[in-house]
């Protein structure tokens, strides 16, 4: 399991430059024209993990299995998509279907690269995004609330259940404001995650910057960054066309030192990456051995039972206990063997919370 992001955007902003840079592949079309991007291309990285080349390392694993995360690069939405306008109503149904939102703004000026508005703001920009969003979630949920209405009328168990939740967020857009403002309570979560609306999808703001600017941002991107601030969300500085040249370096030594040369000590994909574990709450655990060392993640909260699940749902079924030792305790201890002699290997039961970092061996019976 890893997390599904849409990239989002006005036209000409770099989304698909980003989306070829962070995937290593030219399947999405860059040029400098409005709609160059006709389907949702989706493309799927290694997570980076230093801690996962560790353990490997120690183990002296025979094979190293990242987790993935996946991007898919939606086509760029114009003021009026809500309504049909550029390309429609076909691409906002592709980001209901994606975890969480990477909202890719233009910050940088270039007189060669037209911008679909005229002019470089990329907080009108955000704006013009959002409402297209918001007013797609409303046309949509107010269809739906009629519906669900007919049928609690003819005592529709789900529907009588749904509806006053419905009624709750569809109030919030018909204000202006994104589904995700509406007071749902803790036992509403699971009933509102069924509306799927765009609007209550946790965001990533990206700043696509000039190569010159990605260590320092600018004007443009300090105003975004407030704005997420804001808003309770997170903005990374990027520059699309030095992910593209690191993604084009074959060696990582070769990558670190153009990066150095620039001022920078990470990729963008690793700010978008770590940036977007927090945004969908999630953490990493692993299993290793002399024939792989693998990474997997789970959301925060998850208990041994579904950290096994993720593996195969046989384990979480048949889930007898978890044999687990931290990382840092791993790496201290030289493995496996030393942990459990200096008694830092533990057998967890059913309702052990998983950390971030844990080293598992289910045990089950099936």
């Amino acid at each position: 399991m890893g997390f599904n992001c849409g990239i989002v955007g006005l036209p000409n902003v770099g989304k698909s430059t980003l989306f070829n840079a962070l995937t290593a592949t030219a399947a999405a079309e860059a040029a400098n024209y409005p709609f160059c991007t006709i389907e949702p291309n989706t493309g799927r990285v290694s997570v980076p993990d230093e801690r996962l080349d560790k353990i490997a390392a120690i183990a002296n694993s025979a094979k190293i299995i990242a987790t993935q995360l996946e991007f898919v690069d939606i086509a760029g939405l114009v003021r009026g998509a809500s309504k049909g306008e550029g390309l429609g109503n076909q691409f906002l149904g592709h980001i209901r279907s994606t975890d969480a939102i990477i909202h890719v703004l233009r910050c940088f000026e270039d007189d060669d690269i037209t911008h679909v508005e005229g002019t470089v703001d990329p907080l009108r920009d955000l704006t013009t995004i959002e409402t297209e969003l918001l007013l797609a979630d409303m046309e949509s949920l107010e269809r739906r609330v009629t519906a669900m209405e007919k049928k609690a009328k003819s005592n529709d168990a789900e529907a009588k259940a749904l509806l006053p939740i419905a009624g709750k967020v569809l109030k919030a857009l018909q204000e202006g404001k994104p589904a995700k403002s509406a007071p749902i309570t803790k036992d509403e979560i699971t009933l509102y995650n069924q509306l799927q609306l765009i609007s209550s999808k946790p965001i990533l703001y990206v700043c696509n910057v000039a190569e010159n600017e990605a260590a320092t941002g600018n004007s443009h991107t300090a105003k975004v960054i407030d704005y997420a601030k804001s808003q309770g969300a997170a903005a990374v500085v990027i520059s699309a066309a030095i992910e593209a040249e690191v993604a084009s370096l074959e060696s990582f030594q070769d990558q670190q030192d153009y990066l150095e040369t620039l001022g920078l000590k990470e990729t963008g994909l690793k700010q978008i990456i770590r940036e977007g574990y927090k945004l969908l709450d999630l953490l990493t655990f692993f299993t290793v051995g002399p024939k792989e060392a693998r990474a997997w993640t789970v959301y925060q909260g998850a208990k041994a039972p579904q950290a096994a699940g993720v593996i195969h749902s046989d384990f979480e079924r048949g889930f007898i206990c978890a044999e687990t030792v931290s990382y840092d305790d791993y790496v201290a201890c030289n493995g496996e063997a030393g942990a459990k002699v200096a008694g830092k290997l533990r057998q967890e039961g059913r309702d052990y919370p998983v950390k971030d970092g844990d080293i598992f061996h289910f045990r089950f019976n099936v």
